[in-house]
């Protein structure tokens, strides 16, 4: 995911963070059913599903008081004047989803509002997780298997982003690894992604305390510390466009980086993991019919399938291609498929990252480093080179200050999500058909089914993502 660094734009008066448990906000997950399904047995509900609040958005106070561990943009110096301390100081309590955060859960649809006013205090965006208990994330494990989901994001517009992906975190959240941490995926610790964050609060049982710099942003800063892992970005997108990205790491996660380690405003790409990604959006690759009132309609509400096909169609095979395919309105829409990766370890690295198995994280949120251009308009903004058009959202729009006053009741619906057997978690008209570690689609002829762009192509060569487009839609810079 692009420059997510920005994702915690959250100016809550009272916010702070560390990791003891405190006992003012009694912690409800809110429930979130999901299903499993196989082609023996069909699908099967998890009633247990539930969702978590990620940590960096809890109030924490001084474990025997009101007292804020951190406050505005800044740590509180008496209670953290290093992480293990604070660690031990400090208490993170259990969160308002629906008051303060705007989360909610109706059936299996979890909605996430950008922004929500609660009395004198504002939240905006949020992540949350996926569990299967009350104290551990579900683990996704998708070697030859595929993950679905419906979505709405007709209440997104330009700027925003509805983003749902799989993280390399701890089941437990780093709760047995690290003495420190006494709250655990209950609590929502333990974040990692390919960014190598370095505005995480908490990270490997400790306060990000040292060396931390305020930033203008809203309660927001950088620490010494980055938390990085493998990342695969399932879904980014408004109503205007959208995008799914592998980003491999050269590391298992969550992984602790700083110095050479960690991407750096100075070295973005001399960190442990691929910042970027290898991604695929329809929109760069010349396929302009996303949108709303468009062949795939973003005004109304639609189905994503996600398969990640293996090498001799096993759970034990080389991951060789992770294909998409949407579905609305009954009818199956193949927008095109990836068998590359960018840098980091390329398929390897992915597949590895895969195998340790991963976490669902669900968020919405406003992008204060580049407007979300990078997704949904012209970026590098006076480009004109191939893959600069990224979306048809003019260079002018996703300013966080706009997005934030205008745009206050946006949300996005996330719902039905399912993960298993290839073939087994959706139904619709049949578009084409695949062959397992090919990394080819062979589309039949139907006035239901169009392709990302005649001929585009994506193969992996050495470590560079490689993408190959037909004659007609070829520009140079």
């Amino acid at each position: 995911m692009f420059h997510k660094v920005t994702l915690l734009a959250l100016s809550l008066v009272s916010i702070a963070w560390c990791q003891l448990v405190g006992t003012y906000q009694t912690e409800t997950h809110p429930a979130l059913p999901f299903q499993r399904c196989t082609k023996a047995g069909g699908c099967t509900t998890v009633s247990a599903g539930q969702v978590v609040l990620d940590s960096n958005w809890r109030w924490v106070h001084a474990k025997d008081g009101y007292t804020n561990c951190y406050t505005g943009n800044t740590w509180n110096s008496t209670a953290c004047p290093d992480g293990k301390t604070c660690a031990a100081n400090c208490a993170l309590d259990g969160a308002d989803y629906p008051g303060t955060y705007g989360i909610s859960v109706s059936g299996n649809a979890l909605t996430l509002r950008f922004v929500t006013s609660s009395g004198s205090n504002k939240n905006i965006g949020s992540r949350v997780y996926l569990m299967n208990s009350d104290s551990k994330y579900e683990l996704f494990k998708v070697s030859n298997q595929e993950f679905t989901f419906d979505v709405d994001v007709s209440n997104l517009p330009c700027g925003l982003n509805g983003a749902l992906y799989f993280s390399e975190m701890d089941e437990d959240g780093g709760l047995s690894k690290y003495p420190t941490n006494k709250a655990g995926a209950k609590y929502g610790t333990g974040y990692c992604d390919s960014q190598c964050p370095t505005d995480m609060k908490l990270i490997a049982g400790e306060a990000n305390v040292e060396g931390w710099t305020p930033v203008n942003d809203a309660n927001a800063g950088n620490g010494k510390y980055g938390t990085c892992c493998n990342e695969m970005d399932i879904w980014e997108a408004n109503s205007m466009d959208t995008a799914y990205t592998p980003h491999p790491c050269t590391v298992t996660g969550p992984y602790r980086c700083t110095g050479t380690t960690s991407n750096t405003p100075t070295d973005r790409y001399g960190g442990v993991c691929d910042p970027d990604g290898c991604d695929f959006n329809s929109y760069r690759m010349g396929d302009k019919t996303f949108g709303p009132g468009a062949t795939l309609d973003t005004k109304k509400k639609m189905t994503v399938v996600t398969q990640f096909i293996t090498s001799d169609g096993t759970a034990a095979g080389s991951l060789a291609e992770i294909r998409r395919i949407y579905v609305q309105d009954g009818k199956k829409k193949a927008f095109g498929d990836t068998d590359s990766f960018l840098a980091k370890g390329g398929m390897k690295g992915m597949e590895a990252g895969l195998r340790n198995g991963t976490v669902l994280a669900l968020s919405v949120w406003d992008d204060h480093v580049a407007n979300m251009l990078w997704l949904d308009s012209t970026y590098p903004t006076t480009s004109t080179g191939l893959g600069a058009a990224r979306g048809a959202c003019v260079t002018t729009s996703g300013d966080p200050k706009d997005v934030e006053a205008n745009n206050a009741s946006a949300s996005v619906i996330f719902s039905n999500i399912k993960v298993g057997d290839i073939g087994t978690t959706f139904s619709g008209t049949s578009g084409g058909t695949t062959t397992p570690g090919t990394g080819t689609t062979t589309t039949k002829p139907s006035s239901s089914t169009t392709s990302s762009a005649p001929g585009a192509t994506q193969t992996e060569y050495g470590q560079w993502c490689v993408t190959t487009l037909p004659s007609s839609i070829q520009s140079t810079e």
